[in-house]
């Protein structure tokens, strides 16, 4: 097997390329757009036919290449599908098995970091994304984060592979390159000997600054890395072990939610707040919600909306009037839409958005 360790020096990013050394498949983890030009001339240089692009996340630190390597190579792009990265091919789940060549990479959940982070096993190679470090893990303070989620995936699925297994990060700080599941499990600090109380006690008091990306990172690489001219050319292709079924754009699927929900203007929206009785939900990501916020809306970022309003028992009563709201009203239609496929029936989508909401 042919295996190549990458690194991103301005985001500290581990790009992973691995390829069956008789049929030259490959696949990569993790790739930066920055970093495009270096990957393309490696596939050139080892005669490599790129199969698929995949993500352990959606990651807040950088870009991903992912979009733009599927317009290079034709590769097909595979996102977990609790990420909302509705434009990746391939929407992955916990055991789905990615072949290339003779070689198989097993996907892994691994929750916490994000709703939807997902680690990779290939032979005795963990890839271990955002979920465990050299010595650290990854954080839990937004994008959906559970420090005991996190704990759990840990412990419960990556500590009990083989000690022998080698464990390739998405990230270091300090020039490391690989360790072991016996190393972590012994010596890492935020982990070795902890309690899951003791483990979220130390993820809840990291104090960390957000990345500096997030705000353009995290939008971009729900179109897997994508801007918005780039966006109108991508579709949404689902399982591949299906016939692949093109549903169409972004906008062709904000438009077809829109034929399905009620929406209604900034006026009638403030109205029915102020006569009460309506839960206000605000479906876009933490650090837009931390630049301001209709009063008392619950955050549930549309990412995540299926997996965590369970938290809310504000929620519980499926017949009371929510109104949702995003930045400009299409987040907030394809969320309206998902609530009435969770059995809500007074569901409403502010048109505008907050933007319409400021002016």
């Amino acid at each position: 097997m042919i295996f190549r360790q990458l690194f991103d020096k301005a985001t500290w990013t581990y790009t992973y390329l691995l390829a069956d050394s008789k049929t030259k498949e490959a696949v990569i983890i993790d790739p930066v757009n920055t970093e495009l030009n270096v990957y393309l001339k490696l596939l050139e240089s080892e005669g490599l036919t790129l199969k698929y692009s995949l993500e352990s996340h959606v990651h807040a630190d950088h870009i991903t290449a992912g979009g733009l390597l599927r317009q290079k190579t034709g590769t097909k792009t595979a996102v977990s599908g609790l990420c909302g990265a509705e434009t990746a091919d391939i929407q992955v789940k916990d055991g789905d098995v990615f072949e290339f060549g003779d070689e198989q990479l097993k996907v892994i959940s691994t929750p916490g970091h994000t709703a939807g982070s997902i680690s990779f096993l290939c032979r005795d190679r963990l890839l271990s994304g955002d979920s465990l470090f050299i010595g650290g893990c990854g954080r839990t303070d937004f994008q959906g984060g559970d420090a005991g989620a996190l704990y759990d995936a840990i412990t419960q699925r990556l500590f009990t592979l083989p000690n022998e297994t080698l464990v390739y990060p998405g990230h270091d700080y300090q020039g490391r390159w690989v360790s072991s599941i016996e190393q972590e499990k012994t010596s890492n600090p935020r982990l070795a000997g902890k309690s899951r109380e003791a483990f979220i006690e130390i993820m809840e008091n990291l104090n960390l600054p957000h990345p500096k990306l997030i705000n353009e990172a995290v939008p971009a690489n729900r179109y897997c890395g994508l801007d918005e001219d780039e966006r109108q050319d991508a579709v949404v292709r689902r399982d591949l072990s299906k016939p692949v079924r093109i549903l169409g754009t972004g906008a062709d699927k904000v438009a077809a939610a829109k034929q399905v929900i009620t929406e209604v203007n900034v006026d009638t929206a403030q109205k029915l707040i102020s006569e009460g009785n309506i839960s206000v939900v605000d479906v876009r990501e933490e650090n837009e919600y931390k630049d301001g916020h209709l009063n008392d809306a619950i955050l549930l970022p549309r990412g995540v909306l299926e997996f965590k309003i369970a938290n809310f028992p504000e929620l519980d009563d499926k017949s009371a009037a929510v109104l949702v709201y995003c930045r400009t009203g299409g987040r907030s239609a394809l969320a309206a839409q998902t609530l009435q496929e969770l059995g809500y029936n007074n569901v409403l989508s502010m048109a505008g958005g907050y933007e319409a909401w400021s002016k």
